[in-house]
């Protein structure tokens, strides 16, 4: 049997849905659960991606998430 993909684009606001809806989504699909402890690790990761001249927006974002418990 063949297994067919499909991608779809929609136009949804975050602020549509509030942060436990998010959270519990994340967490149903499996994501969302790393755990970083106080944020060393990340700031550590974030620290040498920028040294390097790397792209460290999405350990950023989870800084920013573990710090404040707010998604961008």
């Amino acid at each position: 049997m063949p297994v067919v993909y499909k991608e779809v684009e929609v136009d949804v606001e975050l602020d549509d849905f509030d942060t436990d809806e998010l959270i519990e989504e994340l967490e149903r699909r499996g994501t969302g659960t790393i755990e970083y402890g106080n944020g060393t690790e990340v700031l550590r990761t974030i620290y040498e991606k920028r040294r390097l001249a790397q792209d460290y927006q999405s350990e950023l974002d989870q800084l920013i998430w573990l710090g404040l418990g707010r998604f961008i």
